[in-house]
């Protein structure tokens, strides 16, 4: 039986995908496993996200871990620990591109840290800071969801809700967004230009 490293050293792990592809799952699985190994963990999520619980990360499927709600990369920072060993962190893109700096800084110091995010935003463009996460990771895992039109692969998420004054950040889930495949999916902003040129 091979015998298992505990500390790696530090790196970098993002686990990203489209809405319902289980992202948050795989974060939550990960950080139990490391929890199992008797490893020091924290778990961070945006304090935005109150879809399902204010202090818990949770999954679509209800799978839910303790974290602590932070408003920026800088708190997550302040908050992590000398002896912590694993950071996670939920929902990476509500986030800004100061967590790309966070996050190299923690696993500079040795800090095996986890992130799972959307990598593309409901324009189906990328949705910063996941992009330049995913370049500065050790590991990257790419989920995929099952498309709600056709049944294939879906690595897109479609808003389903009126888009036509609508922010990038839109904290939602299957009331909102749907998840799609590169054929199935409808660019929100073509179909405003179409029906722009239409009216005129």
């Amino acid at each position: 039986m091979a015998l298992m490293i505990r500390n790696e050293g530090g790196r970098v792990e993002v686990v990203c995908g489209s809405m319902f592809s289980g992202k948050t799952e795989e974060l939550i699985r990960r950080l139990r496993r490391a929890l199992l190994g008797r490893q020091r963990v924290q778990a961070f999520k945006p304090a935005i996200d109150t879809r399902y619980h204010d202090s818990k990360i949770v999954s679509h499927s209800s799978l839910a871990l303790e974290a602590e709600p932070v408003r920026d990369p800088a708190e997550i920072f302040a908050r992590v620990r000398p002896d912590t060993e694993v950071v996670g962190i939920d929902e990476a893109q509500f986030f800004s591109h100061e967590l790309v700096e966070v996050v190299q800084r923690l696993a500079d110091r040795g800090v095996r840290v986890i992130l799972a995010g959307l990598d593309q935003d409901y324009l189906g463009r990328p949705f910063e800071p996941v992009p330049q996460l995913m370049a500065i990771a050790e590991d990257v895992t790419k989920c995929h969801a099952v498309c709600t039109v056709c049944g294939g692969a879906a690595s897109r998420s479609q808003r389903v809700v009126d888009t036509s004054h609508a922010a990038r950040v839109q904290v939602g889930a299957a009331e909102s967004y749907e998840a799609r495949c590169r054929q199935c999916f409808e660019d929100p902003e073509s179909a405003t230009k179409v029906v722009t040129r239409a009216a005129g």
